[in-house]
């Protein structure tokens, strides 16, 4: 007779386990409490679907358990996970080393995840809720008990809740035993104190931002920065959005400082705006940053050091243009909160990976339970790996679950 294995969650994470503990032998349930699986999936990529990354930077996955991030993916590597998409009929296309499906629909990819698992012969039960995994795995649903001989937790985070991901999993994970380091937002915008960000309001630069807890500089990224009313969004910001949320949440000072001017180092962009003085003082003061920055940021950063109150450029003077050299290459601003779980793409937290097995995705304190995804303490910088961490994961946990002890 067939092991049962229930996995709990039909995200991207859930799907990959289902494909292979189905694979390894085993009867597999997927329980979705939505409607229908891999929604949030669907929005990944701007809706394209970056599937994973050939290049992982240092510092591309971040958890309390570095090296259980490392051995999981390791065991599951992305030339595997590529083997796995094509396996399922999925063309790969790579764009600078982000990995896309040709189609650039990510409909496409959870078309090709359930069509394998239709093919081989998983049920799917959509609007499932858990209320409560026990200890011998059986399971109590708003659609009965089950019981199971392996169990995938699988059920993702609090991030974009619209999408399913609302937090369940990790009360049912919390009461089997296991610790659950406070999740919070990450890949997420944040909010700033300034009242000058109403006026750059809609601005897109490239940009340097360095994110300080405490004057220690915690992280930095480059790359479009965008100004929002409230404060910072754009990818550099995502990518350091969880230590700054870390840092809010244990109430230490949290400021960001923005090189708005990366083309230059501070001597060469003071002596750049040295010459501009020389060259253009016959224009008006508020016009001095004429094609070189953003009209409504030049407005802004002209505000903030006093020249936009000067009627000519050749009445500015040596310390007004190096206070306006350093707003440039260093706009200090106040981090007062992230956006909320409804705007972030991840989050940061969850179950301490500390009790559970990298090598199996076991649970170090229910036999045949494993966790995937989401739920565990794993969060990846923008490019895809958030989804390699599911894949790797998920399919991890599939392969032992739907195997057993050997």
């Amino acid at each position: 007779m067939k092991r049962q294995v229930i996995i709990v969650g039909g995200g991207a994470s859930g799907l990959a386990a289902g494909i292979q503990a189905a694979r390894s032998g085993a009867s597999v349930t997927i329980l979705e409490h939505t409607a229908r699986p891999g929604k949030k999936l669907l929005s990944t990529g701007n809706g394209k679907c970056n599937l994973t990354n050939l290049v992982t930077p240092k510092g591309a996955y971040r958890g309390g358990q570095p090296e259980f991030i490392k051995k999981v993916i390791n065991n599951v590597s992305v030339g595997q996970t590529l083997d796995f998409f094509r396996g399922l009929g999925i063309v790969l296309t790579d764009r600078s080393g982000y990995v896309y499906p040709n189609s650039g629909q990510a409909a496409t990819v959870v078309e090709a995840l359930l069509f394998e698992l239709d093919h081989l012969g998983v049920s799917i039960v959509c609007d499932c809720q858990v209320e409560e995994v026990r200890k011998d795995l059986t399971l109590m649903t708003s659609k009965g008990k089950m019981k199971a001989d392996s169990v995938i937790l699988a059920a993702g985070s609090m991030a974009a809740p619209k999408t399913g991901s609302d937090g369940s999993g990790y009360k049912l994970a919390a009461a089997l035993g296991h610790h659950i380091i406070k999740p919070l937002p990450a890949l997420v915008q944040l909010k700033c104190r300034e009242k000058w960000y109403k006026q750059a309001a809609g601005v897109r630069t490239d940009a340097w931002v360095k994110l300080n807890i405490d004057g220690k500089t915690v992280a930095k990224d480059r790359g479009e920065l965008q100004f929002t009313d409230y404060g910072l969004s754009g990818i550099p910001v995502f990518q350091i959005s969880r230590f700054a949320a870390a840092g809010i949440e244990a109430g230490k000072a949290v400021t960001a400082e923005l090189d708005l001017f990366p083309s230059m180092d501070f001597t060469a962009a003071e002596d750049f705006l040295f010459e501009r003085v020389r060259r253009f003082g016959y224009r008006p003061a508020e016009e001095f940053l004429n094609g070189v920055l953003n009209h409504k940021l030049a407005r802004v950063l002209l505000g903030e050091t006093g020249i936009a109150k000067i009627s000519s450029t050749r009445d500015i003077t040596p310390a007004q243009v190096k206070k306006l050299c350093s707003a440039m290459k260093g706009l200090k601003t106040v981090i007062t909160a992230t956006n909320s779980f409804d705007q972030a793409q991840v989050c940061s937290g969850g179950v301490d990976t500390g009790e559970v097995d990298p090598c199996t995705m076991e649970s170090e304190f229910i036999d045949r339970l494993y966790l995937a995804g989401e739920i565990l303490d794993v969060d990846g910088i923008c490019g895809g790996y958030n989804l390699q961490w599911a894949w790797s994961s998920g399919i991890l946990a599939g392969t032992y679950a739907g195997r057993g002890k050997q």
